[in-house]
């Protein structure tokens, strides 16, 4: 062998190395591939001069020389000074210093520029043993693209392996061209991962992942871009296809919630039935839904448009007892999944057949769901058709159900409600008194309307009646509260104050003693009222107030004034309370008016508006010739139009 200074005197990197790898000597091509000055790199570890990759593999090449005194090679990268990376084709050799006889090992760069193609063998073991990605090569002088191996599908994404730069990027998306362009002339010796569609002629769209690298192929050696490519297509399918199962999963869930809120929020029957009928089958993928309440044991059935006037007429007024699906549901409390068309007819085989499953092939399916609320007696069902083979699973059909009791729920809330209003409803009526008729020189007109909270009752209470003297007494007052409780207490003091009236003919003094009575009754409800007598020979008015709004006083000219009557505070709160009265003359053609707090006052309205309202529109009234029943109808709607939350009652005395 030569003396180790003829060794480093090739113009290839070159160096001598201990058997442990330290660096003894090295030439100026070896210092320049290292990317540092000689004197720095002396005494350091070969391999770790290198890239982190690349350690291992250099010192299994120098201790495999050093330890067999054999002649490896193998391809190592250099850091280089341009910023890209310098792949060589290194030999180590065992050798002697003459000096001193030591063991040492030569490590050179051989020459590959005849054979550039043994530099890209460690690149294409690698793309192979990945199994999933696949190298290019790109040679800007020659604008060309070069397939250099990988994964066996990804080389049929590719089938030219060595092609025009221009023909591939005819097949990446206009959109990511640019993206590819900048990916083969990168800044950096590495670029980041960019994402291009590539269509191929075999099979559409490839989504491609991509990122390339700049390498010097040897000392002095020209550089390439390198390319690893990964094709994410199939990835990306199960990404989309998880995105949008997740999509319609949280659409689903929006769905049931706001179907679940309708149920809720139902008030009416008819409501109900809109909700289930809108929302049932596109909550849960269906062709069809139709709804069937129980009404004396028969079938009321009403449908969505995905079940026809046909099939619904079949099942219209069915008795609960029709060996039937649907009756059967309702009847029993339990669901029905029916497969197809042969399993209705396996488990009914007697039945009335739903007229859509004898039409219909064998992939037509039915869930059927009772409305339910355990204790009660049956309330409806529902029935929901799938076609086109769609099967909904287990957990689609256990929430369907869950949505039927919660549908049972509301239904029953609904009818126990109507029944509560119906009830209240017909107690008002009867608490509520018959005017007077026929009574000369006056009319007398009244209308109430309960709070459109709670139930259709409440405390406001009217009365007129004529007086033995000929006088005609007439109230208006308002028990504290919206319920049973306030009507039984408006009924108890509007009781209390009529018959004291038959024998007290002034209406202080029917106060003072309503008073007294509610007071030592401990009565838990207080109530308001004012009372009036009317002579309707000479219209002398004697009136009197507990706690009440003021009387309107309208003219036929459409003029109008407040009366704020005397009296004093409240019926059945202060003891010892003498009531004061006065007395007042109303004249022909003109009218007073008495109401409830509700006509005059509410969240937007203050209590001298309102009764500024109330008058004008009373005097419009007078002017435009209306009678007292006219006049009534016109104060009741405007208080209506405004949201009144309290109840209203309205008493319109003219005299005519």
């Amino acid at each position: 062998m030569d003396a180790s200074d003829e060794l480093l005197r090739r113009p290839d990197p070159s160096a001598l190395l201990a058997l442990n790898g330290a660096i003894r000597s090295l030439n100026a091509a070896m210092a320049t591939v290292l990317g540092r000055p000689a004197e720095q790199c002396l005494g350091h570890d070969f391999g770790d001069l290198l890239p982190a990759s690349q350690r291992m593999s250099a010192e299994n090449l120098v201790a495999h020389a050093a330890r067999t005194k054999t002649v490896p090679m193998r391809v190592l990268e250099f850091p280089g000074r341009g910023g890209a990376p310098v792949a060589c084709l290194i030999e180590a050799r065992p050798v002697k210093d003459p000096a001193g006889d030591e063991q040492l090992v030569w490590v050179h760069a051989l020459d590959a520029r005849n054979d550039l193609t043994s530099l890209l063998i460690p690149f294409r073991m690698a793309t192979e043993a990945a199994d999933v990605v696949g190298l290019w090569m790109y040679s800007a002088h020659g604008n060309r693209l070069e397939w250099l191996g990988g994964a066996p599908a990804l080389a049929a994404t590719f089938p030219d392996p060595n092609t025009y730069l221009s023909k591939v990027i005819s097949a990446v998306h206009p959109d990511d061209r640019e993206a590819l362009r900048q990916l083969l002339r990168p800044p950096t010796a590495q670029s980041p991962w960019i994402r291009l569609r590539y269509l191929t002629p075999h099979d559409g769209w490839h989504q491609l992942t991509v990122q390339t690298r700049r390498i010097q192929l040897g000392y002095g050696g020209p550089e390439r871009i390198f390319g690893v490519v990964r094709d994410d297509t199939k990835q990306e399918k199960r990404r989309k296809k998880a995105q949008a199962a997740l999509a319609a999963e949280r659409q689903r869930a929006k769905d049931t919630a706001d179907f679940s809120s309708a149920l809720i929020t139902a008030a009416t029957e008819q409501e109900l039935q809109q909700v289930v009928l809108t929302r049932l089958a596109a909550t849960f993928g269906a062709s069809g839904a139709l709804l069937a309440l129980v009404d004396e044991g028969r079938l009321r059935v009403s449908t969505d448009a995905g079940i026809g006037m046909r099939e619904v007429g079949a099942l219209h007024g069915m008795s609960l007892d029709a060996p039937c699906p649907l009756p059967e549901a309702i009847r029993t409390g339990k669901s029905h999944f029916i497969l197809d068309r042969e399993e209705y007819i396996r488990r009914w085989p007697h039945g009335a057949e739903f007229p859509r499953l004898g039409r219909l092939g064998s992939d037509y399916a039915v869930s059927v769901m009772p409305l339910i609320e355990p204790g009660n007696q049956p309330l409806g069902g529902w029935l929901v058709t799938y076609g086109s083979g769609y099967r909904p699973s287990l957990d689609e059909r256990t929430l369907m159900g869950t949505l039927a009791d919660l549908a049972g729920q509301a239904l029953r809330r609904i009818r126990s409600q109507q029944a509560r209003c119906e009830l209240a409803t017909a107690l008002q009526q009867t608490m509520l008194p018959t005017l007077p008729e026929h009574l000369a020189g006056l009319e007398v007109a009244a209308r109430y309307r309960p709070s459109r909270d709670g139930l259709d009752i409440g405390g406001d209470w009217y009365d007129a009646f004529v007086m033995p003297d000929g006088t005609v007494a007439l109230e208006i007052g308002d028990a504290q509260g919206h319920d049973v409780d306030a009507a039984a207490a408006m009924g108890q003091v509007r009781s209390f104050m009529r018959g004291i009236a038959a024998h007290e003919a002034h209406p202080a003094t029917v106060l003072t003693r309503t008073n007294e009575l509610l007071v030592t009754m401990g009565a838990a409800r207080f109530a308001s009222c004012t009372m009036l007598h009317i002579d309707p020979r000479d219209g002398r008015v004697t009136g009197t107030s507990a706690g009440h709004v003021p009387v309107l006083y309208a003219c036929r000219d459409g003029s109008h004034s407040i009366h704020e009557l005397p009296g004093g505070p409240v019926l059945g709160v202060v003891p010892d309370t003498d009531y004061r009265e006065e007395t007042f003359t109303l004249d022909e053609d003109s009218a007073l008016v008495m109401v409830t707090d509700g006509v005059v006052e509410g969240p937007g309205l203050p209590l001298e508006a309102g009764l500024e309202r109330a008058g004008k529109l009373a005097g419009a009234a007078l002017h435009d010739g209306l009678n007292a029943e006219e006049t009534a109808d016109r104060i009741l709607d405007a208080a209506v139009a405004v949201d009144h939350l309290d109840d209203v009652a309205v008493l319109v005395i003219r005299r005519t």
